[in-house]
C-alpha cells in the first residue's frame, strides 16, 4: 500500500494535504466570453482532496484565449467568477493553482474577442485542424509578433499572475509545454525569429524566463511553478537535434530564478515518445526546487517515483477527472470510474461533475 502518495507535502509556504496533484486538463466548459461559470466551482471543489489542483488552461489575454469556452482571467469579469472557484476549493481544504495558457498559433478568430488575433513568435501556422463551434477548421497563420509585442505578452502574463492572486488562487503555473505560446518561442520549429527571442538556446528560452522572473517578482516566486513537456508533440511540435540541451538550459535558468516547482510531463501514455530518463535525471540535478512528475502513474508507480526522490508530488490527469474521490479510492484499491471521452469538452455538467462517488464508505 502506497504511503507517502498520502502524507502532507510541503510546497514553497502552502501545506498540501497529500503528495497528489490534480494535472490542468482543458475542459471548455466557461461562457463563449470565456467567463468561468458556476459548474466549474462544483468541478474543482469535487476533487479538493488532493494536495494540489492545477486548473484548466486560463487565457492571460484576449489574443490568448484561442478555444472555445476556455476561460481567462484578465477582465474584471472573470476574475470575480474565478473567486467562486477558489472559494469553493479552499472551503473543502483544498489548494489550487490557475495555469496560465496563451494559446498562440493554437487559435481561432471565432473565439476571440473583437479586437484579439491570433499571434505567435512566427508567422507559421501549425499543421492540423483545431475545433470551431462551426466545425473543424484548418489553423489560421498567425501574426508575428514584433519585439515591443513580445514585451507586452509578458506583462499580461504578469498581470494575469496578479489577477490570479486577486481571484483567491494559491499560485500560478506558467504553461510552457503542449504546443502553446511558450513552447512556441522555444522550439525552433516554431520559432525562426531573429531578435533576442529567437535563434541560439537562450534567445529561444528568454521568453518564459522573463515570464517566470517578473510573475516572481510581482507575486512572490513560491507562487509561481513551470510546466515543461520535452519530447511533447502535441499541437505540432517536433522534438529536436537541441532538446537535452535547451531543456537543461531552462532547469538551470529556473532554479536560479527560484520558481516554486517545475511540472514535467511524459506523454508516452498519449502517444508521444517517451521523455528519456536522461533528460528527468539532468533537470531533476539542474532545479533543486519541488519537481512535479506527471504521465500515465498508477498508486504503485507513484509511491517508487517518490520514494527514490526522483520525484516531489506526482500529477495525476484523466483518473482525477473521472473520479471526485481519486485519493479515497487509491487509498483503498478501489476500483476507478472510466472517463467518458464524447463529454470531455462538451458544455454542462454531464462527464464533468456528475460521476459517482463510493457509496458505502460514505454512508
Amino acid at each position: 500500500m502506497a504511503q507517502k502518495l498520502f502524507t502532507e507535502a510541503k510546497l514553497g509556504s502552502l501545506t498540501l494535504q497529500n503528495h497528489v496533484v490534480m494535472a490542468p486538463m482543458t475542459r471548455n466548459r466557461a461562457t463563449a466570453d470565456h467567463i468561468p461559470t458556476d459548474i466549474m466551482a462544483t468541478y474543482y471543489a469535487q476533487r479538493a482532496s488532493v494536495g494540489l489542483i492545477i486548473s484548466e488552461g486560463v487565457g492571460p489575454s484576449p489574443n490568448g484565449e484561442g478555444y472555445a469556452r476556455i476561460p481567462g482571467i484578465h477582465n474584471a469579469l472573470q476574475v470575480e467568477a474565478w473567486k467562486k472557484v477558489t472559494a469553493a476549493v479552499h472551503a473543502k481544504g483544498g489548494k489550487i493553482f490557475a495555469q496560465l495558457m496563451h494559446t498562440g498559433r493554437i487559435g481561432h478568430s471565432l473565439h476571440l474577442g473583437d479586437n484579439a488575433e491570433v499571434v505567435a513568435p512566427s508567422a507559421l501556422a501549425a499543421a492540423g485542424e483545431i475545433f470551431t463551434e462551426e466545425g473543424m477548421a484548418p489553423h489560421p497563420t498567425p501574426r508575428a509578433l514584433t519585439a515591443d509585442e513580445v514585451r507586452k505578452t509578458i506583462q499580461e502574463f504578469v498581470q494575469a499572475s496578479i489577477n490570479a492572486i486577486d481571484a483567491g488562487f494559491d499560485g500560478v503555473e506558467l504553461h510552457g509545454a503542449n504546443g502553446y505560446l511558450i513552447e512556441q518561442f522555444i522550439s525552433p520549429d516554431s520559432n525562426q525569429r531573429t531578435d533576442e527571442y529567437g535563434g541560439n538556446i537562450e534567445n529561444r528560452s528568454r521568453f518564459l524566463l522573463e515570464i517566470a522572473e517578473a510573475a516572481g517578482q510581482a507575486i512572490g516566486l513560491d507562487k509561481v511553478g513551470v510546466r515543461l513537456s520535452p519530447y511533447g508533440v502535441f499541437n505540432d511540435i517536433k522534438p529536436y537535434t537541441e532538446v537535452d540541451e535547451t531543456y537543461a538550459y531552462i532547469a538551470r535558468k529556473l532554479n536560479e530564478i527560484g520558481v516554486v516547482y517545475v511540472h514535467l510531463v511524459d506523454h508516452t501514455s498519449m502517444g508521444a515518445p517517451a521523455v528519456p530518463e536522461q533528460i528527468v535525471k539532468a533537470i531533476r540535478e539542474a532545479y533543486t526546487g519541488t519537481l512535479i512528475l506527471s504521465g500515465g502513474y498508477d498508486a504503485q508507480q507513484a509511491e517508487a517515483a517518490l520514494e527514490s526522490g526522483v520525484a516531489d508530488l506526482i500529477a495525476f490527469g484523466r483518473p482525477i477527472l473521472a473520479n471526485p474521490d481519486f485519493v479515497e479510492r487509491l487509498k483503498t484499491g478501489a476500483e476507478l470510474n472510466q472517463p467518458d471521452y464524447t463529454t470531455l469538452y462538451t458544455p454542462g455538467e454531464k462527464g464533468y461533475t456528475d460521476y459517482p462517488v463510493l457509496e458505502a464508505a460514505n454512508a
